[in-house]
């Protein structure tokens, strides 16, 4: 599997497509399975559901105004902040029959992700937090008591996307974010449930949580260090406009 590192560039917009677009290129047989992985800008993920909702625009501006770029991504779930101290990662791999095995893909990569962080001192456990931001059944918490990491799928004919984000430092700021974005939106959360890695096994950064989560991949499968070619990257500005806001 491909194993590809880094920031598409300085849009946030430009780093969310660039998976779906992968996940294009994978599902026609274009190439093969990717893991790849990036610290992210400040980015404020809004679900396709919330795009809908009457406060969406107001929600968006809250986010900018604190230094967040609104984007809207194309997996599932709810409004998520995430930025230069967290970890995307996005798997994207072939699949015949996608729509096979969605549960246990999520189950699958939660407990792999969780045992990174217990592998880093923290009591990592897989399932929601009540009042979680973006709730998922698959999220992975601390003690049961605070989110460190939502995911979310999607999947096309004859291939699936898994988008994963870990919150290793800076959950204040990303509280802040998510609380005029939220109230904007109309959404109920508790603001207590954010939590990230740091908080939880202090000493423990970002270098440390990404080596950590590659190690558990290489366990399963070979990784392949590549680069984003040319054609994916213009595959991504193909699609961008469809996750700008």
């Amino acid at each position: 599997m491909d194993l590809l590192e880094g920031s598409a560039g300085g849009d946030p917009t430009l780093d969310v497509a660039v998976p779906h677009a992968l996940l294009g290129l994978v599902a026609e047989g274009r190439r093969g399975g990717v893991l790849r992985h990036y610290r992210p800008h400040a980015t404020a993920a809004f679900g396709r559901r919330d795009s809908f909702l009457p406060g969406f625009a107001q929600a968006a501006e809250a986010a900018r105004r604190l230094g967040f770029t609104p984007v809207v991504r194309g997996a599932g779930g709810r409004a998520a902040a995430y930025d230069q101290g967290c970890l995307v990662f996005d798997l994207i791999v072939p699949e015949a029959d996608a729509m096979v095995g969605i549960q246990t893909r999520f189950s699958d990569e939660a407990e792999l992700q969780a045992q990174a962080l217990r592998s880093l001192g923290v009591d990592a456990r897989v399932g929601d937090v009540p009042g979680e931001y973006c709730p998922g059944e698959f999220s992975v918490n601390a003690r049961g008591r605070v989110k460190l990491i939502g995911a979310a799928q999607r999947i096309v004919r004859g291939a699936w996307l898994l988008s994963s984000v870990v919150v290793v430092e800076g959950a204040p700021g990303l509280r802040t974010v998510l609380e005029d974005v939220y109230a904007a939106l109309g959404l109920e959360w508790d603001p207590r449930t954010t939590g990230s890695v740091a908080d939880e096994a202090p000493g423990v950064g970002v270098e440390d949580v990404r080596e950590g989560i590659l190690a558990q991949y290489a366990e399963r499968t070979t990784l392949t260090p590549s680069r984003l070619t040319e054609s994916e990257l213009a595959a991504a500005n193909e699609v961008i406009g469809r996750y700008r806001v």
